[in-house]
Protein backbone atom coordinates (compact mmCIF):
# COMPACT_ATOMS: atom_id res chain seq x y z
CA UNK A 1 0.00 0.00 0.00
CA UNK A 2 1.44 3.37 -1.00
CA UNK A 3 1.37 6.47 1.17
CA UNK A 4 0.93 10.15 0.40
CA UNK A 5 4.53 10.87 1.45
CA UNK A 6 5.76 10.50 -2.15
CA UNK A 7 3.28 13.06 -3.51
CA UNK A 8 4.46 16.22 -1.79
CA UNK A 9 8.18 16.70 -1.21
CA UNK A 10 8.53 20.06 0.56
CA UNK A 11 11.70 22.01 -0.11
CA UNK A 12 13.97 21.95 2.96
CA UNK A 13 16.23 24.94 3.56
CA UNK A 14 19.32 24.06 5.62
CA UNK A 15 21.18 27.05 7.05
CA UNK A 16 24.84 26.85 8.02
CA UNK A 17 26.45 29.72 9.94
CA UNK A 18 30.22 29.93 9.53
CA UNK A 19 33.10 32.07 10.76
CA UNK A 20 36.72 31.01 10.28
CA UNK A 21 35.44 27.44 10.11
CA UNK A 22 38.00 26.00 7.71
CA UNK A 23 38.96 23.17 10.06
CA UNK A 24 35.44 21.76 10.41
CA UNK A 25 33.06 23.06 7.74
CA UNK A 26 33.93 20.42 5.14
CA UNK A 27 32.26 17.72 7.25
CA UNK A 28 29.12 19.84 7.51
CA UNK A 29 28.99 20.56 3.79
CA UNK A 30 29.67 16.95 2.82
CA UNK A 31 27.00 15.59 5.14
CA UNK A 32 24.40 17.83 3.47
CA UNK A 33 25.68 17.13 -0.06
CA UNK A 34 25.30 13.40 0.67
CA UNK A 35 21.65 13.58 1.75
CA UNK A 36 19.29 11.40 -0.27
CA UNK A 37 16.38 13.82 0.09
CA UNK A 38 15.75 15.38 -3.34
CA UNK A 39 14.74 18.92 -2.37
CA UNK A 40 17.37 20.75 -0.32
CA UNK A 41 18.30 24.43 -0.46
CA UNK A 42 21.59 24.88 1.39
CA UNK A 43 22.32 28.42 2.57
CA UNK A 44 25.70 29.39 4.03
CA UNK A 45 25.80 32.60 6.07
CA UNK A 46 29.39 33.57 6.78
CA UNK A 47 30.48 36.26 9.23
CA UNK A 48 33.34 37.51 7.06
CA UNK A 49 35.85 34.68 7.50
CA UNK A 50 39.55 35.42 7.08
CA UNK A 51 40.62 31.81 6.65
CA UNK A 52 39.81 29.32 3.86
CA UNK A 53 36.16 28.78 4.83
CA UNK A 54 34.71 30.35 1.69
CA UNK A 55 37.10 28.55 -0.64
CA UNK A 56 35.97 25.24 0.87
CA UNK A 57 32.32 26.26 0.48
CA UNK A 58 33.00 27.03 -3.20
CA UNK A 59 33.99 23.39 -3.75
CA UNK A 60 30.40 22.23 -3.08
CA UNK A 61 28.08 22.99 -6.01
CA UNK A 62 24.98 21.98 -4.07
CA UNK A 63 25.21 25.17 -1.97
CA UNK A 64 22.44 27.42 -3.28
CA UNK A 65 23.23 30.72 -1.57
CA UNK A 66 26.28 32.22 0.16
CA UNK A 67 26.35 35.45 2.12
CA UNK A 68 29.59 36.71 3.67
CA UNK A 69 29.53 39.89 5.71
CA UNK A 70 30.02 40.98 9.33
CA UNK A 71 27.20 40.01 11.65
CA UNK A 72 26.17 40.37 15.28
CA UNK A 73 26.87 36.76 16.20
CA UNK A 74 25.67 33.29 15.30
CA UNK A 75 21.99 33.98 16.01
CA UNK A 76 22.05 37.03 13.77
CA UNK A 77 23.55 34.81 11.05
CA UNK A 78 20.80 32.24 11.57
CA UNK A 79 18.15 34.97 11.27
CA UNK A 80 19.69 36.11 7.99
CA UNK A 81 19.49 32.56 6.72
CA UNK A 82 15.85 32.20 7.74
CA UNK A 83 15.04 35.42 5.88
CA UNK A 84 16.78 34.07 2.76
CA UNK A 85 15.17 30.64 2.94
CA UNK A 86 12.50 29.69 0.42
CA UNK A 87 11.88 26.19 1.75
CA UNK A 88 8.72 25.07 3.50
CA UNK A 89 10.84 23.49 6.25
CA UNK A 90 13.98 25.01 7.79
CA UNK A 91 16.83 23.21 9.55
CA UNK A 92 20.01 24.68 11.04
CA UNK A 93 23.28 22.78 10.84
CA UNK A 94 26.29 24.87 11.75
CA UNK A 95 29.96 24.38 10.95
CA UNK A 96 30.81 22.20 13.98
CA UNK A 97 27.96 19.79 13.25
CA UNK A 98 27.14 17.14 10.67
CA UNK A 99 24.42 14.58 9.99
CA UNK A 100 25.22 11.02 11.00
CA UNK A 101 23.80 9.40 7.86
CA UNK A 102 22.61 10.17 4.36
CA UNK A 103 18.88 9.81 5.04
CA UNK A 104 18.43 12.07 8.09
CA UNK A 105 16.59 14.81 6.18
CA UNK A 106 14.39 12.24 4.45
CA UNK A 107 13.43 10.66 7.77
CA UNK A 108 12.73 14.05 9.37
CA UNK A 109 10.46 15.19 6.52
CA UNK A 110 8.64 11.86 6.32
CA UNK A 111 7.84 11.94 10.04
CA UNK A 112 6.70 15.57 9.99
CA UNK A 113 4.50 14.83 7.00
CA UNK A 114 3.01 11.61 8.37
CA UNK A 115 2.33 13.10 11.82
CA UNK A 116 1.31 16.48 10.33
CA UNK A 117 3.49 18.46 12.73
CA UNK A 118 5.16 21.85 12.44
CA UNK A 119 8.43 21.00 14.21
CA UNK A 120 10.68 18.00 14.82
CA UNK A 121 13.71 17.11 16.94
CA UNK A 122 15.83 14.02 17.55
CA UNK A 123 18.89 12.86 19.45
CA UNK A 124 22.49 14.07 19.25
CA UNK A 125 25.97 12.94 20.22
CA UNK A 126 28.95 15.11 21.14
CA UNK A 127 32.19 13.92 19.61
CA UNK A 128 35.88 14.66 19.91
CA UNK A 129 36.76 17.75 17.80
CA UNK A 130 39.37 15.77 15.83
CA UNK A 131 38.47 12.09 16.25
CA UNK A 132 34.81 12.44 15.37
CA UNK A 133 34.13 8.72 15.79
CA UNK A 134 34.89 9.10 19.51
CA UNK A 135 31.70 9.91 21.43
CA UNK A 136 32.04 11.97 24.60
CA UNK A 137 28.39 12.59 25.45
CA UNK A 138 25.02 11.29 24.30
CA UNK A 139 21.92 13.48 24.32
CA UNK A 140 18.82 11.29 24.22
CA UNK A 141 16.05 13.88 24.18
CA UNK A 142 13.14 11.53 24.77
CA UNK A 143 9.48 11.91 23.87
CA UNK A 144 7.94 15.35 24.07
CA UNK A 145 5.90 16.47 27.02
CA UNK A 146 5.41 20.20 27.40
CA UNK A 147 5.90 20.17 31.18
CA UNK A 148 9.41 18.74 30.81
CA UNK A 149 10.60 22.30 30.15
CA UNK A 150 9.77 23.04 33.80
CA UNK A 151 12.27 20.36 34.83
CA UNK A 152 15.18 21.78 32.85
CA UNK A 153 14.55 19.89 29.61
CA UNK A 154 15.16 21.14 26.10
CA UNK A 155 15.64 19.36 22.76
CA UNK A 156 19.00 19.49 20.94
CA UNK A 157 18.81 22.58 18.77
CA UNK A 158 20.94 21.22 15.86
CA UNK A 159 18.25 18.56 15.32
CA UNK A 160 15.37 21.07 15.26
CA UNK A 161 13.35 21.21 12.02
CA UNK A 162 10.69 23.95 11.79
CA UNK A 163 8.17 24.90 9.14
CA UNK A 164 8.93 28.37 7.80
CA UNK A 165 5.43 29.63 8.52
CA UNK A 166 6.13 29.13 12.23
CA UNK A 167 9.08 31.52 12.03
CA UNK A 168 6.93 33.91 9.99
CA UNK A 169 4.21 33.91 12.66
CA UNK A 170 6.21 33.71 15.88
CA UNK A 171 9.50 35.42 15.06
CA UNK A 172 13.16 34.49 14.85
CA UNK A 173 16.08 34.30 17.29
CA UNK A 174 16.42 37.00 19.95
CA UNK A 175 19.94 38.29 19.28
CA UNK A 176 20.06 40.07 22.65
CA UNK A 177 20.82 36.60 24.03
CA UNK A 178 24.36 35.49 23.26
CA UNK A 179 24.16 31.83 24.32
CA UNK A 180 20.50 31.07 25.05
CA UNK A 181 18.64 32.35 21.98
CA UNK A 182 18.11 28.76 20.80
CA UNK A 183 16.64 27.83 24.20
CA UNK A 184 14.41 30.91 24.16
CA UNK A 185 13.14 30.13 20.66
CA UNK A 186 12.27 26.52 21.48
CA UNK A 187 10.69 27.58 24.78
CA UNK A 188 8.58 30.11 22.87
CA UNK A 189 7.56 27.70 20.12
CA UNK A 190 7.00 24.49 22.07
CA UNK A 191 6.11 25.58 25.60
CA UNK A 192 4.42 28.96 25.22
CA UNK A 193 2.79 28.64 21.80
CA UNK A 194 2.29 24.84 21.95
CA UNK A 195 3.42 24.26 18.37
CA UNK A 196 3.00 20.64 17.27
CA UNK A 197 6.16 18.52 17.39
CA UNK A 198 7.47 15.13 16.33
CA UNK A 199 10.34 13.19 17.91
CA UNK A 200 12.65 11.20 15.64
CA UNK A 201 13.91 8.45 17.95
CA UNK A 202 17.48 8.24 16.76
CA UNK A 203 20.75 10.14 16.69
CA UNK A 204 20.51 12.72 13.92
CA UNK A 205 23.59 14.91 14.42
CA UNK A 206 27.18 14.71 15.56
CA UNK A 207 28.36 17.87 17.29
CA UNK A 208 31.96 18.66 18.12
CA UNK A 209 32.53 19.27 21.83
CA UNK A 210 33.42 22.70 23.17
CA UNK A 211 30.21 24.75 23.47
CA UNK A 212 30.50 28.38 24.56
CA UNK A 213 28.03 28.23 27.46
CA UNK A 214 30.00 25.45 29.21
CA UNK A 215 33.53 26.71 28.51
CA UNK A 216 33.97 28.11 32.03
CA UNK A 217 32.12 28.69 35.29
CA UNK A 218 31.61 32.36 34.43
CA UNK A 219 30.12 31.37 31.06
CA UNK A 220 27.80 28.91 32.78
CA UNK A 221 26.64 31.62 35.22
CA UNK A 222 26.00 33.97 32.31
CA UNK A 223 24.13 31.23 30.47
CA UNK A 224 21.95 30.67 33.53
CA UNK A 225 21.09 34.38 33.57
CA UNK A 226 20.15 34.21 29.92
CA UNK A 227 18.04 31.10 30.49
CA UNK A 228 16.14 33.04 33.14
CA UNK A 229 15.70 35.93 30.71
CA UNK A 230 14.27 33.49 28.15
CA UNK A 231 11.39 32.75 30.53
CA UNK A 232 10.99 36.37 31.59
CA UNK A 233 10.83 37.75 28.05
CA UNK A 234 8.00 35.33 27.28
CA UNK A 235 6.18 36.24 30.51
CA UNK A 236 6.52 32.66 31.70
CA UNK A 237 7.21 31.46 35.23
CA UNK A 238 9.54 28.48 35.81
CA UNK A 239 9.77 26.58 39.07
CA UNK A 240 12.45 27.82 41.46
CA UNK A 241 14.62 24.81 40.51
CA UNK A 242 13.98 24.77 36.74
CA UNK A 243 17.06 26.71 35.68
CA UNK A 244 19.39 24.81 38.01
CA UNK A 245 18.15 21.48 36.69
CA UNK A 246 18.92 22.50 33.12
CA UNK A 247 22.75 22.27 33.40
CA UNK A 248 22.51 19.34 35.81
CA UNK A 249 20.64 17.29 33.21
CA UNK A 250 23.75 17.48 31.03
CA UNK A 251 25.75 15.48 33.58
CA UNK A 252 23.65 12.39 32.87
CA UNK A 253 24.53 12.65 29.19
CA UNK A 254 28.14 11.78 30.00
CA UNK A 255 27.04 8.51 31.62
CA UNK A 256 25.15 7.60 28.45
CA UNK A 257 28.20 7.83 26.25
CA UNK A 258 28.79 4.82 24.09
CA UNK A 259 31.88 3.19 22.68
CA UNK A 260 29.99 2.40 19.52
CA UNK A 261 30.66 4.29 16.32
CA UNK A 262 27.70 6.37 15.14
Amino acid sequence: MTTDLSIHKPLVSIITATYNSGKTVRDTLQSIADQTYPGIEHIVVDGGSQDNTLSIVSEFPHVAKVVSEPDKGIYDAMNKGINLATGEIIALLNSDDFYVSKNIVQKAVDLMQSEKTDTLYGDLVYVDPVQTQKISRTWIAGSFRRKKFLFGWMPPHPTFFVRKNVYDRLGHFDIRLKSAADYELMLRFLFKEKISVSYLREVMVKMRSGGMSNASLSNRIQANKEDREAWRTNQLHPYFFTLWLKPLRKLFQFFRKSNSIV
